[in-house]
């Protein structure tokens, strides 16, 4: 692909927003090489590379990659055994750092498989190398005392003659036959060596070697006699420390060297991985998508903005190629947005044969073209001479050239540049040339003829850009299927042209043409009306779709609180029923007993009838377990008018209160309902005939039952295995026996277990009205396994 077919869509300027994402140099010089793939399966898997580096990066966070420096030249040095630098080295650590951060990093994130693992793979982290020269090199000039036994001895050495000879030193500045000797009191170095500096005067006072003088020749640096022994040591081991550094380094170059091949293959895939994430960047930070690819010649473009547009100027466009129509040809006024479409089309299409995303919607598609070939310049140029009509057609001649089933066209100002019946004639043939060899094309111009010919010819459209009269101003939207106008003369009404001139303009038009743009402004002002009232019913929608889903989420909630209200009453009434049976029960069984030692009929009689009662109560409240869903049947009537004092149930809240007035003439019944007090209609009330009865004979029978008991009773009872309910059912039964028969001390088996069955056991004998007091068993009587209580 040529390199000016790439220019004109500006490509070099998105590789060069994309080198400011790249983290190493190296990286932003292979961005500048990135050339637009035309092989199908290599461009899927370049963009594959991108979109699983945009998703880590969206999941975990990009990874650090740092600025590190090319060492190849330096590890093929040291694998042919040259001896490299502090600096060198400390280089090739950090890209062994590099390499081992973003090993650790994709674990991670090991829970996704990505495109990327072959090269997260392919990396080799060597810690013990990393770690060694870090050890050794501590900066640029600094190797450590560690670095050997021997370097270490040496400077142990060292340290000890450098104070020997501040020592002697001292003594001198600080001895007061000398300091009248000294320019200053203070130990300084020259060429390495320790002295001091003496007055020029007193140079014979103090014995040893002058090693330089004072500019004004007053002072003389003297290294004294005493101290030469103690710097020649120092200079000695300064040699052989040299000599061990270029020892340790060597033996380090080599030891690298040995590594050399993979740390180079190492940096290079971080490089690549460098590259992917950079693209994974740029696409976040144009909020790209990764675009469907194929190669069947389909291009769609769903919002597409243009990336050297800025974001808050873009008009974001619609464009699709290659369904119904292989050729498209923009029309429309200047500046109104022909060109940027055009190139919008080229542009995205390089980026994503680059492996780049494209800032559009996600349902977008780019065809993958063997050639992209673009011929676009510059159509507001006010030279229109020959020279520019020459080179306009040199690469149309060249594009025809090239031009294929497998190639994408653009042509801006198709025909533009010499005569106008000419130019269109030109224009018309072009196109139809490009439409036998099969490619797609999109083409601008101004030229009626060519509207004309779209209108007219297969698998050819119309398109425009908007342009709104009343403002003079262009919207930049791109109308597919609409042919588009130049609105000269009422843009130049608008601007002041006397209407004369104007009308006489109009008079010069041919009947055809007139008519031809009488139709496209029809056709513009149906267009419009049409997306006015497309505009209005897609509004109504999301309101009348806001309202059912509000009604929606209402009744659900509606229909969840009924369903909560009639579980429970169910579970309410189901209790009321179990607690009834557990005490009738209780009752007939008292009932049979007292039976059995009573052998008097009437006894017998009273008993029978006894169990025939409770056994119909009992039945009546199984029928009523649940009211929610029997209250919707037949109407309830009141059997007698209410009065105070009577029990009720309120219908409509499904609760009992007490009657403390009767109806009034409104027929409002005063009630109280726990602590509250309203009135409510009567024909909300229904009489408790549970508590309102009267008193039967059995009633006598019941107070006779109730004396203590001289059936022997056990003071035990075990509940293990059984839930915290069943066993507070249990509990009040036996307590009440117990009661009954005088018994003044219990004892509650309920294992240890998880300590739930205790604690339940325990809050109930604590509110018990019968219960004096109660505590854990001690040892020998089951420890905290049993509860032992004392009744009242």
């Amino acid at each position: 692909m040529e390199q000016r077919h790439i220019g004109a869509l500006e490509l070099p300027k998105i590789l060069e927003m994309l080198t400011e994402h790249a983290r190493c140099d190296d990286t932003k010089e292979m961005v500048f090489k990135i050339a637009p793939e035309n092989n199908f399966r290599k461009a899927c898997q370049s963009m594959r590379y991108t979109d699983d580096a945009y998703k880590l990066s969206c999941r975990y966070g990009s990874p650090t990659i740092l600025n590190i420096k090319n060492r190849n030249n330096s590890l093929k040095r040291a694998s042919a055994g040259a001896t490299l630098t502090p600096i060198e080295l400390m280089g090739i650590a950090e890209v062994l750092r590099t390499i081992r951060g973003l090993q650790e990093w994709r674990k991670h994130s090991q829970d996704v498989e990505t495109s990327l693992d072959e090269y997260f793979e392919a990396l080799m982290p060597n810690k013990y190398l990393e770690d060694k020269i870090n050890a050794i090199v501590l900066g640029e000039d600094e190797i450590a005392d560690n670095a050997s036994p021997e370097l270490a001895n040496i400077r142990r050495k060292m340290k000890n003659a450098q104070q020997r000879a501040r020592d002697q030193l001292d003594k001198i500045v600080k001895s007061q036959t000398y300091q009248k000797f000294l320019q200053d009191s203070i130990i300084t170095m020259r060429d390495g060596r320790y002295v001091v500096p003496v007055k020029s005067e007193y140079r014979s006072e103090i014995k040893g070697l002058v090693h330089d003088t004072s500019a004004s020749g007053a002072t003389l640096f003297i290294e004294p006699i005493g101290v030469v022994e103690a710097n020649n040591e120092v200079r000695v081991l300064e040699a052989a420390e040299r000599d061990e550094i270029e020892k340790i380094l060597k033996e380090l170059s080599a030891e690298t060297g040995t590594f050399a091949d993979s740390i180079i293959a190492g940096y290079n895939i971080v490089l690549e991985l460098d590259l992917f994430f950079a693209k994974a960047s740029l696409g976040a930070s144009m909020k790209a998508c990764v675009p469907k690819l194929n190669d069947t010649g389909e291009t769609v473009l769903i919002k597409a903005r243009h990336p050297l547009i800025p974001a808050g100027l873009a008009v974001p466009i619609d464009l699709h190629l290659g369904k119904e129509f292989d050729t498209l040809v923009i029309t429309g006024p200047n500046t109104g947005g022909k060109t940027v479409s055009l190139k919008t089309v080229g542009l995205f299409t390089l980026m994503a044969m680059c492996g780049l995303m494209i800032p559009a919607n996600d349902e977008s598609e780019i065809c993958i073209f063997d050639n992209v070939l673009a011929d676009i310049g510059d159509e507001q140029s006010i030279e229109q001479s020959l020279s520019t009509f020459s080179a306009h057609m040199t690469n149309i001649i060249s594009i025809l050239q090239k031009a294929d089933e497998n190639s994408l066209v653009l042509i801006d100002e198709l025909g533009a540049g010499t005569d106008p019946v000419e130019g269109a004639a030109l224009a018309v043939s072009i196109l139809e040339e490009l439409r036998m060899r099969g490619s797609k094309v999109v083409a601008t111009t101004h030229y009626a003829e060519i509207k004309i010919f779209a209108l007219q010819t297969n698998r050819v459209e119309n398109a425009c850009c908007e342009f709104d009269v009343a403002t003079l101003r262009p919207t930049y939207k791109l109308l597919i299927g609409v042919p588009g106008r130049s609105n000269a003369f009422a843009i130049s009404k608008r601007l002041g042209l006397p209407e004369s001139v104007i009308e006489r303009a109009k008079e010069k038009l041919s009947g055809e043409s007139v008519r031809f743009e009488d139709v496209v402004q029809s056709l513009e002002t149906s267009r419009q009306e049409y997306e006015k009232q497309n505009r209005e019913i897609a509004l109504l929608k999301v309101q009348l779709q806001e309202k059912k889903q509000a009604a929606d989420e209402f009744y659900e909630r509606l229909n969840k609180d009924k369903q909560n209200e009639m579980e429970k009453a169910r579970y309410d009434a189901c209790r009321v029923v179990e607690q009834a049976r557990f005490e009738a029960q209780q009752l007939l069984d008292e009932l049979e007993q007292l039976r059995k030692e009573k052998s008097t009929v009437d006894i017998s009689s009273l008993a029978a009838r006894a169990k025939a009662e409770i056994r119909s109560r009992l039945n009546k409240m199984e029928e009523n377990a649940d009211p929610v869903e029997k209250s919707h049947h037949a109407p309830y009537k009141l059997p007698r008018p209410l009065k105070a004092g009577d029990y009720v149930i309120l219908t409509d809240i499904n609760k009992g209160a007490v009657v403390l007035e009767p109806a009034d003439k409104q027929g409002n019944v005063l009630v109280q309902a726990g602590i509250i007090k309203t009135k409510v209609p009567v024909g909300n009330v229904r009489l408790d005939q549970s508590k309102n009865k009267e008193k039967q004979p059995v009633g006598k029978i019941m107070r006779t039952v109730k004396s203590k008991a001289t059936a022997p009773i056990s003071r035990e009872l075990d509940l293990r295995g059984m839930d915290s309910e069943e066993a507070i059912i249990l509990l009040d039964r036996f307590i009440d026996d117990a009661v009954l028969t005088g018994v003044d001390t219990i004892r509650i088996i309920h294992g240890k277990g998880t300590g739930i069955l205790r604690a339940a056991v325990q809050t109930h004998l604590k509110k018990h009205k019968s219960i004096k007091s109660y505590r854990l068993g001690v040892y020998g009587e089951g420890e905290s396994g049993v509860t032992i209580a004392e009744l009242k």
